[in-house]
């Protein structure tokens, strides 16, 4: 009583603090970043390497293994795995989940310089490290039907950059697609042979006529002057007139033997938004950065950008993830608020007072509000896990108020003596179930601190918001509620009827049933039996998967065009392809890269990503519509293979390596059975029901042109065969041989050959070489010219070389899928005997998640019994309350099988929420049962009174919590498919809560007591 009396005095301070913590909470909600994931730092590292244009098998044995083995030796690496194609090489390094990434990627960057002088020259590396900010926070697109793509690209590069980068958070901005301006020298073989001037005279004097050099200082009129030798080339007619010799016969200027203009450089990538070539700048945010609060800002830039652009200039924004943040918001918003209304309801059902309802409802939005503070002080942010543990928690933080406001009315009912002395009494009395009852449901988000992977980095946001929501209800049930009580409730609140017609008629069902089943308890079994079996056999029925499917209002469609498929070809493929995403009604805007991709990684000319972004609701379901461009894409466009995957899926695949849900890694000592292999695997899983964009992993680099050159022949020609590869670089590729100042511009000058001398493949052979000392002949004298078929991308897993044969999936599970492959390849006797697979992906990362949420649920299971054991020091209390939220798990099952919700790891945290929930609920009817027994009741008058006691509080809180979650099992609007299964997981469970309370536990307790006491 004495910190009760203490409380009571001091309720003032005590309430002020309360509301001073939450309007706290009020002004942190304002400022707290918004995102839509947590801030976490994926345990990987990518390595990019460029290498020229030299074969896979070349590159793999020079280049990749090289960096394999080194970066192998870096401390933390768990696993790699490499991917290389002509000239290029990407490598996945991954360390353990916690490392510090900033480090790791320091080290493989430290490791690369090391053996650099080891690799060939020219050698190019980039490491980055992947976190959620791989995608750009917002992306816009620039088109025009009368300014030219240089334009476009100068406005982005020159004018968009340095106006954007100046935004609080924002990382980079990338301007893809366009072109740029070059200045070319189409220098005529012929006439340079008649001057006996080769290729590297007239490169080396273009770029001794364009130098600025400091050439010393000079002292005057007390000045200190820079003196400066500038030959720059100013114009086109200053490099049409670069004299490339001088003698008795005259100049020699550089238009006398070459064609000279202003153009745009090769371009083997390609842009367009909606239809139409163009320019696009994508934002990226800073990792710890506020994603609404960035793009507004970028939005009230680009408004007032607008206006200095052209008007025949289009800007248009296609894709912003601020706008599925803003909807996922709104639509947590609107379930806490349905949910808090629907749960004050039942109170007033129930109770049948405003006041007391009141006093319940008002303490839910106090702790949101104090846990919004200390998600500030955690450093945390608004995004889709730390909004959804919000709203889950809404049930429970008014199940605290509920039991406590219940005990005190229940209290002041029977004692209607001093108001205040019996909301204090009250109030202490029930500390201990309260205590008991809130420290079982915090208790079970303890061992997510240890879930590493996937599951752990994001649901850790979920787990913390809710374990912090509920420390606070506790907190405010056990202090504010009862201060809140004690001023506002009188005697005549307490004099109300207690309880209804309906509910008495209730209470006395319930005590003839339980007479009943003192008298025979194996009655029981009728009711419980059958729950057992029906859960064992939705068990069964339940699919399973990785993340709960999110209509993101827009996807990924990637797409590959056969090998060597050139740019021109692929993008009038594609032009086909865009035609069907124009015609779909459901589709607002796209836009298309070809050679490059969205989220990065290796790209040929033949392969890109389109990103759609789809209309507002109300239209058919996000899967729906993908499964229709797919038919209409593989109907109408056969030669291009598609894939099609949800935001959200691509980007915890990129961050993880693979984003296909099924891959089949296979392993094999003959590199040659295994490539043969992988395509009848591909053709075998396409029989699968549910199956969708197989890839057999069998990636052709494009066919090759080989001029194997005869260095013996070569040598009588006076040249050897560098000096040869010098000259086929300048006659197909051109040479860079300077750059010239144009504003803030520098622009290339490229020295190549006219089209007509390098226009197809008969004319290799016919190329004039000139030697050094001025005499020509034909390449084919000292080469053979070839055509090679493209080699495959060479992939490798921990150094070992394997062959990754991947699908999606379509309204169908992951685990029953997967399942059936595994069936059909065992069956199908394809893997010869020294072949093997391991299946990767993002079944390999739902395996890794369930196995760990199966621990954290037995860890779990096992704090809540030591609770229980030092709450009751009784153990046959301990098992029957244990025993309850396990006999509500086949309940789980059940739900999750008739409303069509796979187990994924979001279910499997509503599951183990039940525990907690379940074991709350006993705890309350236990803690009245000892009450009762220290009175001098007997077992079964005990057992049966706290029964009727604690009814009616549970069946408030159970429909209470229901009623709370339903929004969310609901899933309206967008984004609140993430929560959905663990609603549907926790309603599930509720739905038997109050049977298995109040009348399977008890039973199990009586029978476990008299068993205890005979030993």
């Amino acid at each position: 009583m004495d910190l009760a009396h203490w409380a009571a005095k001091h309720r003032r301070s005590i309430l002020f603090l309360v509301l001073l913590l939450a309007l706290s909470g009020l002004l942190a909600a304002s400022k707290l970043p918004v995102a839509l994931f947590p801030h976490v730092d994926f345990p990987r590292v990518v390595v990019s390497v460029e290498a020229g244009d030299r074969p896979a098998d070349q590159m793999a044995i020079m280049v990749t293994r090289k960096i394999e083995q080194t970066v192998r030796s870096v401390p933390g690496v768990v696993n790699l795995r490499s991917t290389t194609s002509r000239g290029s090489a990407e490598i996945s390094i991954n360390f353990a989940w916690g490392d510090d990434m900033v480090s790791a990627m320091l080290l493989v960057d430290s490791a690369l310089n090391q053996i650099l002088p080891e690799l060939p020259l020219g050698t190019k590396f980039s490491v980055r490290r992947m976190d959620p900010t791989v995608f750009p926070v917002t992306a816009y697109s620039l088109t025009s039907s009368t300014e030219s793509l240089v334009a476009l690209r100068d406005i982005g590069e020159f004018q968009l950059i340095p106006l954007l980068s100046s935004i609080n958070g924002v990382a980079k901005v990338v301007v893809v697609g366009g072109e740029k301006t070059e200045y070319r020298i189409l220098i005529s073989p012929e006439k340079l042979a008649a001057l006996t001037l080769t290729f590297a005279d007239v490169a080396q004097v273009i770029t001794a006529s364009n130098t600025l050099q400091a050439v010393g200082r000079l002292e005057e009129h007390y000045k200190l002057f820079l003196m400066l030798s500038d030959t720059r080339i100013q114009s086109l007619q200053t490099l049409k007139d670069t004299v490339i010799r001088s003698g008795d016969d005259g100049l020699v200027r550089l238009s006398d033997v070459a064609e000279i203009d202003v153009t745009t450089s090769p371009q083997w990538t390609n842009v367009t938004a909606d239809g139409k070539n163009a320019v696009l700048f994508q934002i990226y945010q800073q990792p710890a950065g506020n994603s609404v609060q960035i793009v507004d800002d970028i939005k009230g830039k680009i408004a007032n950008f607008r206006d200095k652009l052209p008007k025949d200039i289009t800007l248009s924004n296609w894709y912003d993830q601020s706008e599925l943040i803003t909807e996922a918001g709104k639509s947590v918003r609107d379930a806490i608020a349905i949910g808090i209304v629907l749960a004050a309801l039942v109170l007033l059902v129930f109770l049948r007072s405003v006041k007391i309802t009141l006093i319940a409802i008002v303490i839910v939005p106090a702790v949101l509000a104090t846990t919004v503070l200390l998600l500030t002080l955690l450093k945390m942010s608004f995004n889709i896990m730390t909004l959804g543990g919000m709203a889950a928690a809404v049930g429970l933080i008014v199940d605290d108020a509920i039991v406590m406001i219940e005990h005190v009315v229940r209290r002041l009912r029977e004692n209607k003596g001093n108001t205040a002395l019996t909301v204090r009494k009250a109030a202490i009395e029930f500390t201990k179930p309260l205590t008991g009852s809130s420290a079982a449901t915090v208790i079970i988000f303890a061992p997510l601190a240890f879930l590493s992977g996937v599951t752990g980095a994001f649901f850790k946001a979920l787990s913390m918001t809710m374990a912090s929501s509920l420390v606070i209800s506790f907190l405010l049930a056990w202090l504010a509620v009862p201060l809140i009580a004690e001023h506002l409730l009188t005697l005549k609140d307490a004099e109300k009827e207690d309880n209804g017609k309906i509910f008495k008629a209730i209470l006395s069902l319930y005590k003839k049933i339980m007479n009943r089943m003192f008298l025979k308890p194996w009655l029981v079994l009728v009711g419980v039996l059958p729950i057992i079996f029906v859960g064992y056999y939705s068990y069964h029925q339940v699919g399973s998967g990785f993340m709960p499917q999110m209509d993101e209002g827009g996807f990924i469609l990637d797409y590959v065009a056969p090998a060597s498929t050139s740019l021109a070809e692929t993008d009038r493929l594609l032009q086909q392809i865009e035609q069907i995403i124009q015609q779909n009604p459901n589709v607002d805007t796209y836009s298309r890269r070809t050679g490059l991709q969205l989220g990065g990684g290796l790209t040929e000319a033949n392969e890109g990503d389109f990103f759609i972004r789809l209309t507002g609701f109300p239209r058919p379901n996000i899967q729906v519509i993908m499964d229709d461009l797919r038919t209409d894409i593989e109907l109408n466009v056969p030669g291009v293979e598609v894939e099609m995957a949800l935001l959200m899926e691509d980007l915890i695949g990129d961050l993880t390596a693979v984003p296909q849900p099924i891959e089949i890694k296979l392993y094999g000592d003959d590199q040659q059975a295994l490539l043969n292999t992988a395509p009848e695997i591909a053709r075998l899983i396409s029989n699968i029901t549910g199956v969708v964009d197989i890839k057999d992993g069998l990636v052709p680099s494009g066919d090759a042109i080989n001029i194997t050159v005869d260095r013996d022949k070569a040598a009588l020609e006076g040249v050897d065969p560098q000096y040869i590869t010098q000259q086929l670089n300048t006659w197909f590729s051109g040479d860079i041989t300077t750059q010239v100042q144009q504003g803030l511009k520098l622009i290339d000058v490229r020295l190549w050959i006219p089209a007509k001398n390098r226009r197809n493949i008969d004319s290799i052979e016919n190329i004039w070489i000139q030697a050094s000392d001025g005499h020509q002949f034909p390449l084919k004298r000292i080469a053979k010219v070839t055509l090679a078929t493209g080699q495959v991308q060479i992939s490798r897993d921990n150094l070992k070389r394997m062959v990754p044969v991947t699908a999606r999936i379509t309204g169908r599970d992951l685990g029953s899928t997967i399942a059936e492959i595994k069936s059909q390849i065992t069956q199908s006797g394809l893997l010869t005997n020294d072949q093997y697979y391991e299946l990767g992906g993002l079944y390999k990362q739902q395996q890794i998640a369930f196995k760990g949420l199966i621990q954290v649920f037995i860890s779990a299971l096992a704090l809540v019994f030591l609770l229980l054991l030092f709450l009751y020091e009784d153990f046959a209390i301990a098992i029957a309350i244990i025993v309850s939220p396990l006999l509500a798990m086949p309940a789980v099952f059940v739900g999750l099988w008739l409303t069509g919700i796979e187990l994924n790891i979001t279910a499997i945290m509503g599951m183990t929420m039940i525990l907690g929930i379940v074991t709350e609920v006993s705890i309350f009817y236990f803690s009245e049962y000892q009450a009762l027994c220290q009175q001098g009741l007997k077992q079964q008058n005990a057992l049966l009174d706290a029964g009727l006691n604690r009814l009616r509080p549970i069946t408030m809180t159970t429909v209470a919590a229901i009623l709370a979650l339903l929004p969310l099992a609901l899933a309206l609007g967008q984004g609140s498919a993430m929560q959905q299964p663990l609603a549907i997981a926790i309603i599930a469970g509720l739905l038997v809560q109050i049977p298995i309370v109040t009348i399977v536990t008890p039973l199990i307790y009586r029978a476990l007591s008299t068993v205890l006491k005979r030993h």
